[in-house]
């Protein structure tokens, strides 16, 4: 799986997609804006799945689009158009600027201060690497990865297929406070589901391998054994009586742990004070031994840019330090709101790392059993019952018992239960087994204590 230059036009592009956004920019201060931003990006994917041995789809796809935002003081209006033309590019911004005219006020709207703006950036982060499979390819890939989901045992019946992805894009983002830049990026994927069992005692699992380097993909066969393995050992699934008992998310599902702290820190759940963390900053809301840190620069990782989408400058910081909250993530428009200060996350987090200091390098996931001892090992939820108001946290579950450290079988139809802000409290370990998703890195965490409710 090698990479190759891009199919887009990138050099011949950039310099015209600079041209748009400053001629956009211009004619918005021509009509009377205070103040403009405007995007021009492109993009363009592929995307094929395969089920027993036959394609099933093959998806391409090719976006343009320029997007156009405008402000009349602190009055907003924005409009879009898949049209570079120069008069596509004139009414598009006589649009927004419309709205903006006749939309009510807001004190909190406009562009960040200038002083905050990334300027003069060394793109050193390698976020681009094209891959420039085939449709042919690309089937391939994913018919070699669901064979081997199959060959790995004969209970293996069935699947719901595997695909191949690859995703490029590019873009040029500037405003009238003196910002122009962008660059160019890329994702690729694959990914297996395979069914184990026949009748009433059928079992799926699925497993995944996503990076911006296509060379970096794990191999299709391992993927598909993995994912084979995983359906495979769901054939014992039973119930098991209700209780009080710790409760280990594989690595995966504890990813969802910390993306259920960052929608509690995000500026729009914290102005709107539908988050169960509001005014939580400088509380302890993990143990002393947990900490997240936020890394923008990571060179080749997917979380990673020079500056988020308003154009403000990204900068490693510790959100978590010793289980205390050091800071949220904001744009400039709810940062204003809470009457601070924009952290670079419009957009989202960038590499998000949660670590414990009593971590060894030995915990691996058999090293964290035997850390729980007796208890629930979780490897999929169902649902979305998680209420961030609140913090309530109720979500079905699959999983494995484990007594004494060892797995016993697999357990279904349970559901375990909680409080967000007691579970951040009660986590006791995270294991040297992790892995990264998007923008998020943990390896396997331990809580002391959930309620289960089974038969």
């Amino acid at each position: 799986m090698a990479t190759s230059i891009s199919f887009l036009p990138i050099a011949e592009n950039r310099p015209i997609f600079e041209d748009l956004v400053t001629q956009a920019l211009k004619h918005a201060k021509s009509l009377g804006a205070s103040d403009a931003a405007a995007e021009v990006s492109e993009a363009q994917g592929l995307a094929v799945s395969v089920r027993k041995g036959q394609v099933e789809t093959v998806e391409q796809t090719r976006d343009r689009s320029m997007d156009i935002t405008v402000f009349a003081g602190q009055r907003r209006g924005s409009a879009s158009t898949s049209d570079f033309s120069p008069a596509a590019m004139r009414q598009t911004v006589e649009a927004a600027w419309h709205i903006a005219r006749y939309t009510a006020e807001d004190p909190s709207a406009g562009l960040p201060e200038a002083d905050l703006l990334a300027k003069d950036v060394k793109h050193t982060l390698q976020l681009h690497h094209p891959w420039a499979v085939s449709v042919a390819q690309a089937t391939e890939l994913a018919i070699t990865a669901e064979r081997a989901a199959l060959d790995t045992d004969k209970r293996i019946t069935n699947t719901e297929g595997a695909g191949v992805d690859t995703h490029e894009g590019h873009f040029v983002l500037g405003n009238t406070r003196g910002f122009l830049d962008g660059y160019a990026y890329s994702r690729h994927g694959l990914s297996v589901a395979p069914i184990a069992g026949r009748g009433q005692s059928m079992q799926r699992d699925y497993w995944y391998t996503s990076d911006r380097r296509a060379n970096r993909l794990a191999d299709p066969q391992a993927v598909g054994r993995y994912a084979a393995e995983r359906a495979l050992s769901r054939l014992s699934a039973r119930r098991i009586p209700t209780g009080h008992f710790p409760v280990l998310f594989e690595a995966p599902l504890a990813l969802g742990l910390v993306g259920a702290l960052t929608q509690a820190v995000s500026g729009g759940s914290l102005y709107r004070k539908v988050s169960f963390l509001v005014d939580a900053l400088g509380q302890e809301i993990f143990p002393k031994h947990l900490s997240i840190t936020e890394d923008p620069h990571i060179k080749g990782a997917m979380g990673s840019s020079p500056f988020d989408e308003e154009g403000v400058r990204t900068q490693p910081r510790d959100l978590v330090r010793d289980g205390v909250l050091q800071g949220y993530l904001l744009s400039t428009y709810t940062a204003r709101k809470l009457g601070m200060t924009t952290t670079g996350n419009a957009g989202g987090s960038h590499n998000l790392e949660l670590t414990s200091s009593l971590t060894r390098r030995k915990d691996d996931l058999p090293a964290m059993l035997r850390k729980m001892g007796t208890g629930l090992l979780v490897t999929e939820l169902i649902g979305q019952g998680v209420n961030y108001l609140t913090g309530d946290y109720s979500r079905g579950a699959f999983g494995y018992w484990v007594k004494d450290g060892q797995i016993q079988h697999a357990v279904q139809e349970v559901t375990i239960a909680g409080n967000l802000k007691d579970m951040f409290a009660q986590i006791v370990a995270v294991g040297a087994d992790t892995i990264t998703r998007g923008s998020k890195t943990t390896g396997s965490i331990l809580i002391e204590n959930m309620a289960i409710a089974g038969t």
